[in-house]
């Protein structure tokens, strides 16, 4: 099987494709300014974004990895997931707090597809 990744950098790339999997890397908001709210819709859009890349989409996302700094933020960024995701197609997920890269980051996330 061919590996094909898709916006390399020297540490990451931001999708790698093997076979039929896509897996993305943790994103976050580029403007950190803005809520959890506005920035878990940043990031869903990214993740529309490179998914489309790799010719997939989000009914076919298997698995997330969501990364909050205050879990009291929870139902906020569920909000806005809940409107995005498959209905139908929600992939296994998994939610918690942690502390993230940089200041104002207030949510980051992962996920793998199918094709």
């Amino acid at each position: 099987m061919t590996v094909k990744r898709h916006n390399v950098g020297p540490r990451m790339s931001q999708v790698v494709e093997n076979g039929n999997t896509v897996y993305l890397a943790g994103l976050t908001a580029d403007d950190p300014s803005q809520d959890v709210k506005g920035q878990t819709k940043q990031i869903l859009a990214k993740i529309d974004n490179l998914l489309k890349l790799a010719g997939t989409d989000k009914s076919k996302v298997l698995s997330a990895n969501i990364w909050l700094t205050d879990i009291a933020t929870w139902s906020q960024m569920n909000e806005v997931w809940d409107a995005w995701v498959s209905p139908g197609n929600t992939p296994a997920r998994a939610t918690v707090e942690a502390k993230l890269a940089a200041p104002g980051l207030k949510v980051e996330i992962m996920v793998q597809a199918a094709k």
